[in-house]
């Protein structure tokens, strides 16, 4: 079967041709759809972040994917049930007490392996393989755009933790900064432009499709080279909730500027090394008398891939054709991986 990965000195995904999988017991059959294209993928590809599993020499890529069930094998799931898997596994040799209480994301890196990232093969194949608790139900009416499960859920566990985090006292945010306009932080607008006025930081010139797309939410455009993050709450207003979708480490600091008293920072970007020359003393003396608080988050758990499946129901009709803008064939593959991508790519292995 066809698969696209990447192998050990290389620098750009490549068309393989490997043996499909058999599923054990316990295991399902999953016939792949369509496979989502994100920065962690392009990452992986350029080496500063995952790794080939154990003893090999490649890795298939891909950790956002949708597809239908072939061969259920003893569970519970039925041929032709529509799933989205999940991304974190158990590491070689064995469980540990993350997966046991079925908290995955929670575990450090050296308690887990994640398929089509880090230490085991993923999602973009014709077939794959997976353990029935791995694998989240999707209504079929949303079989063409499950594999947007996996972003979502990520952003669902950042605003659970958000929310805990102010669970304290009466926490009613009315205003949110996203911090970037990619991929992830339109996600971000679309799921929090139904409940709070929303501003969006990026630094793009118009015309341009992401901006529009977010204006389309109600969401409202900030030029960070007009209006850096720390000047925000001047121009516009201080935001309840941030959310950092950027990686830019500096992003982390001046998030908590941007807040109003009480609110708080979810921050999702995976930042490179950069020094900055801070006033630690102002920072912390903001985050203690403003009540503020800045949580880290990554990948998700069940509770949140089931929430990201009914979060697609709430999400516009017309908001998945003009946000997954590149769907390319298994031939084409490389055009998803490539530097035209206008804002989602996804490659698509079958149809729906």
């Amino acid at each position: 079967m066809r698969a696209i990965g990447i192998e050990s000195g290389g620098d750009r995904p490549r068309l393989f041709d490997v043996d499909r999988p058999d599923p054990a017991p316990g295991e399902v059959l999953v016939r792949t759809l369509r496979v989502g294209v994100d920065g962690t993928d392009h990452e992986v590809i350029t080496g500063d972040h995952g790794g080939f599993p154990a003893g090999e020499e490649r890795l298939v890529l891909g950790h956002e994917a949708v597809g239908v069930v072939v061969d259920p094998t003893t569970t519970d799931f039925e041929r032709g049930d529509v799933v989205a898997p999940m991304v974190r596994r158990p590491p070689p040799g064995g469980t540990n007490a993350y997966f046991e209480r079925a908290e995955p994301d929670m575990a450090p890196p050296s308690a887990c392996v994640e398929r089509g990232i880090d230490g085991a093969h993923g999602f973009m194949s014709e077939y794959f393989t997976s353990p029935a608790p791995f694998l989240i139900p999707v209504p079929e009416v949303h079989a063409a755009w499950g594999f947007l499960a996996e972003p979502i859920s990520v952003l669902e566990k950042a605003l659970d933790l958000a929310r805990t985090s102010r669970s304290s006292f009466t926490w009613e945010p009315e205003t949110a900064l996203v911090l970037g306009n990619g991929p992830l932080g339109l996600l971000a607008v679309a799921l929090l432009a139904p409940e709070m006025d929303v501003y969006c930081l990026g630094r793009r010139d118009r015309p341009d499709p992401t901006i529009d797309l977010l204006e389309s939410l109600d969401a409202t455009y900030v030029d960070a080279r007009e209006t850096p993050v720390g000047s925000v709450p001047a121009a516009y207003d201080p935001a309840d909730l941030v959310v950092e979708a950027t990686g830019a480490p500096r992003h982390a600091v001046e998030s908590v500027d941007a807040l109003a008293p009480n609110g708080v920072a979810a921050l999702l970007g995976l930042p490179g090394s950069q020094e900055l020359t801070v006033d630690a003393g102002r920072f912390h003396e903001d985050l203690v008398l403003h009540n503020k608080a800045i949580v880290g988050s990554v990948n998700a758990g069940p509770t949140h891939f089931h929430a990201a499946v009914d979060r697609l129901d709430a999400l516009p009709a017309w908001f998945f054709d003009r946000y997954v803008t590149d769907l390319v064939s298994v031939d084409r593959f490389e055009a998803a991986f490539g530097p035209d991508t206008t804002i989602k790519a996804a490659v698509e292995f079958d149809t729906v």
